[in-house]
């Protein structure tokens, strides 16, 4: 289910299409109150309807953080904060179910981009780093599978940096 929302969610980000009937219409304030309660009793279709109807919400906030690279990890990591606030909302708050949901969307988003901030120089041993003279592809792996290293051991980092410094 998670794919197909993402596909629907993308197409309407690129196209710019929220108004469109890729989604449903928000609900009204009234069904909203009877969809909550009856969720709070264990209705699952009332759960689905929350969702399905906030979705337009999930587009809404990641075309704030959209970069074009990461499009369909922000509309799934959106989408999981939605289902989130939704599954955590509690009626006695006194605040909107659309607010909350929107704090839990931006949230999830940011912990997904502090974390591949995190990530991002981390190296794989599957990554490419250069061409050899015939023109095949070198990864990582395959630099330190050299045969002045023994693959068995253990290499530490600083090592690893070394040996690529003198391939480069």
């Amino acid at each position: 289910m998670l794919s197909i929302l993402t596909i629907l969610i993308k197409n309407m980000i690129l196209t710019g299409a929220y108004q469109n009937q890729v989604f449903k219409d928000p609900l009204t304030h009234e069904e909203e109150e009877y969809h909550i309660n009856e969720m709070i009793k264990g209705n699952i279709k009332s759960r689905e309807i929350l969702i399905e109807h906030n979705l337009r919400l999930v587009a809404h906030i990641v075309k704030k953080y959209n970069d074009n690279s990461n499009i369909d990890d922000l509309i799934s990591i959106g989408t999981i904060g939605l289902i989130k606030g939704v599954d955590t909302f509690l009626n006695s708050n006194g605040a909107k179910m659309t607010t909350y949901c929107a704090r839990c969307i931006e949230n999830e988003i940011l912990m997904y981009i502090r974390q591949n901030k995190k990530n991002m120089n981390n190296l794989s041993l599957d990554d490419s780093i250069g061409y050899d003279k015939d023109g095949n592809e070198i990864t990582l792996g395959e630099v330190l599978k050299s045969e002045y290293v023994d693959s068995s051991e253990i290499i530490n980092l600083k090592d690893n940096v070394e040996l690529l410094r003198t391939y480069i």
